[in-house]
Formats: structure tokens, C-alpha cells, sequence
């Protein structure tokens, strides 16, 4: 089987519900959302492979819940593909005990902190950032009237914060100091 095929060279491509022979513009929203949801995904596998250390978070490992996350995003392309798939609530649901776990490990939250700290928790940064980036695809996709499931929507506002919270943990089990930012200037 090729890897190509030489339809999409005129910018144009198709969904799963795209009638036979429709064609729909590569710069259309929902490709965008497509792109950044599956940038999301490799960059979450990039994290996933940097866990060299991998800590227990509650009953799972790091990897595993990264591992996890990126079946879930693997569902939402579906969605946004036009496929009879979203995530279900037991989705959301998993993300919120998962950042209580972590919330119960950590010191409490004052301020913003400069990002860095490891390999790792870098990487994980990055991912917090696409995964807003993801969200704001999803929203936009939502309120221009595409049917986008609402524990999808919540779910990818979860994500971030989930994000958020292993960057947290991966600096704290490695003894790395959150920095404040000096806003100098």
C-alpha cells in the first residue's frame, strides 16, 4: 500500500462523513483542529518515552497515564473526523482524580513559575501549551456550530490541567525548584 496517494495535491482532502467524491479544503477549521489534536499526541509521546524515572502517580505510572491520554486523543480525532465516537465521561472523570492524586503530593500554588526544570518536565510544558492550543481549536470548532461532544470540550479542558500538575510532580520528584517569574522591566 502506498503512502501517498496524490488526491490532497490540490489542497483538498476528505472526512469520514464527506459524501462519496466531496473534497473539503485543507485550510478548512476542522483540519486545523485535526492538526493540532495529533501535534498534541506526538508531543505527548515524546513525553511519554522521556520518562526514565517512572514514578507511581496514585496506582499508574507516569507513562502509563500519557499512554492512556494519547488512546483518548486517538478518540477525539475520530470525533472530529466525523466518526460515531467522543469521550465518555468516565474519561473526564479519570483526568480529575488523577490531578487530585498529584495536588495531594505537591506544595500549594502561589504564583506562576518560569517553565523548565527537567528534560521531562519541559517537554510536558509543551504539551500543556499545544493542549490549550487543542482546546481552543475545539471551542472554535463548537461555537461555529460542528457537533464537538461536550465531555469532549471538558475533557480537553482537563487535559491541560493535568499537564500542569505531572510538570509539577516531575520537578518535585526530581528535587527541581519551581522559579518564580522576576517580571523584570
Amino acid at each position: 500500500m502506498a503512502l501517498y496517494t496524490g488526491k490532497g495535491d490540490k489542497g483538498t482532502t476528505k472526512l469520514f462523513t464527506s459524501k462519496n467524491g466531496e473534497r473539503i479544503s485543507k485550510s478548512d477549521p476542522v483540519f486545523e483542529a485535526l492538526g493540532t489534536v495529533d501535534e498534541l499526541n506526538t508531543i505527548l509521546g515524546w513525553c511519554r518515552v522521556a520518562c526514565q524515572v517512572d514514578w507511581l502517580v496514585g496506582e499508574k505510572s507516569a507513562s502509563a497515564i500519557l499512554l492512556d491520554v494519547q488512546q483518548h486523543i486517538f478518540t477525539i480525532q475520530a470525533e472530529l473526523a466525523g466518526a460515531e465516537k467522543s469521550i465518555p465521561p468516565e474519561n473526564v472523570e479519570e483526568l480529575e482524580n488523577r490531578i487530585a492524586v498529584i495536588e495531594k503530593q505537591l506544595p500549594e500554588i502561589t504564583t506562576f513559575f518560569v517553565p523548565g526544570g527537567s528534560e521531562l518536565s519541559s517537554r510536558l510544558d509543551i504539551a500543556r501549551a499545544v493542549s490549550r492550543r487543542a482546546e481552543r481549536r475545539l471551542v472554535n470548532l463548537s461555537e461555529s456550530g460542528e457537533d464537538i461532544s461536550e465531555h469532549t470540550l471538558v475533557y480537553a479542558n482537563r487535559l491541560s490541567s493535568l499537564l500542569y500538575a505531572l510538570v509539577r510532580f516531575v520537578n518535585h520528584m526530581n528535587g527541581d525548584e519551581e522559579r518564580q517569574p522576576e517580571y523584570v522591566g
